[in-house]
């Protein structure tokens, strides 16, 4: 006897169910640890390694090493050999969202046709550079433009964009303080 499996946006809700299921009858699941290693090669240029995980109360090694490179394009004296990090910064935000519209649309039973971000942000080098104590030498602001085509009605479409806001983990880390550990 076969089984019919529901996929919405590439998401089987019957795995979404069984996930939701595991974390609501055992809480501590829920806990996830992510990992980098990064280090410095030359000039701005860096290399971010993601090899391994704790979810769902285990250790998971991936079979393949994911690596990220760090740069700055040459007007900033890089040489443009990867995303700098606030591109990276917005390439994180983005993929979250992507995931959290993705699997919230699918619970709604909603599918998406199309989903696309237009993010950009605004730093000003007075603050790293330090020639303006006033000015942070972080993001000021970031601006999403959500491009979103699906089947929802507006109704649910609305409630997707409030819930997406409320569940986006870095949706969320960048609207609130995170604290941040720093040894050396």
């Amino acid at each position: 006897m076969s089984t019919t499996t529901t996929v919405h946006n590439g998401v089987s809700l019957e795995e979404l169910a069984g996930l939701v299921d595991k974390v609501k009858g055992t809480p501590s699941l829920g806990k996830l640890t992510f990992r980098s290693r990064s280090k410095w090669i030359n000039g701005a240029h860096s290399q971010s390694t993601f090899d391994s995980h704790m979810a769902l109360g285990k250790e998971h090694r991936r079979a393949m090493p994911v690596f990220l490179e760090g740069d700055e394009p040459p007007t900033l004296l890089g040489t443009d050999l990867g995303a700098n990090a606030a591109e990276a910064a917005l390439h994180a935000l983005s993929s979250c969202l992507n995931v959290t519209y993705a699997y919230t649309a699918a619970g709604m039973g909603i599918d998406i046709h199309n989903l696309s971000f237009e993010l950009e942000t605004d730093t000003d080098l007075r603050g790293f550079m330090e020639l303006d104590k006033k000015i942070r030498p972080g993001l000021s602001q970031i601006r999403v433009k959500v491009n979103l085509s699906c089947n929802g009605t507006p109704q649910q479409i609305k409630d997707l964009h409030e819930a997406v806001m409320r569940t986006s983990p870095l949706y969320d880390t960048f609207k609130n303080p995170v604290d941040i550990k720093l040894k050396y």
